[in-house]
């Protein structure tokens, strides 16, 4: 979608949006479907010649957890906040977003502040336990019953338990 911004370029004032994005396109290893589009909203204000670009973008999300590998459902939330000009003052800053003809392309800005919102590991709970690396059990269902491999530098204290 694209914001027309020209009438507060050159005067203070705000320029409300409301919109939907479909991400079906977006690779993200971790997220196996889109459960709804991803909605965003807010503003962009002009003050003193400043334009910033307010607001949240949100979408229910069908996940793999990192940990165990189960499928789980999120409603994940990124906040939009982030500064717009029509050129840029310094080159290195890759935090300003630029203006093409009086306008701006939300979905660049929204998509990027969503997906750099999401958390590197998304877990199906904070304090997921994974699977067994021996027999690849869920370890949130319970205990398995494998037996613990034991650690290599302590191999020679077992076998004085064995001799004994």
């Amino acid at each position: 979608m694209r914001l027309d911004l020209k009438e507060i370029l050159d005067k203070d004032g705000v320029i409300p949006f409301q919109y939907a994005m479909d991400l079906e396109g977006l690779d993200f290893p971790s997220i196996s479907r889109f459960l709804s589009p991803l909605q965003a909203e807010g503003k962009v204000t002009s003050q003193a010649g400043v334009l910033t670009l307010t607001g949240t973008a949100g979408a229910k999300l069908q996940c793999i957890c990192d940990r165990c590998g189960a499928e789980y459902i999120r409603d994940a939330v990124a906040a939009l906040d982030t500064a717009v000009a029509d050129e840029l003052q310094d080159e290195e800053n890759p935090d300003v977003y630029l203006l093409e003809d009086c306008g701006l392309d939300l979905d660049e800005v929204v998509s990027t502040a969503f997906v750099l919102g999401l958390d590197t590991k998304l877990l199906c709970r904070p304090d997921c336990k994974g699977v067994c690396p021996s027999c690849g059990q869920n370890l949130n269902d319970g205990p398995c019953a494998c037996r613990p491999e034991p650690d290599s530098r302590l191999a020679v204290l077992g076998q004085l338990l064995e001799q004994q």
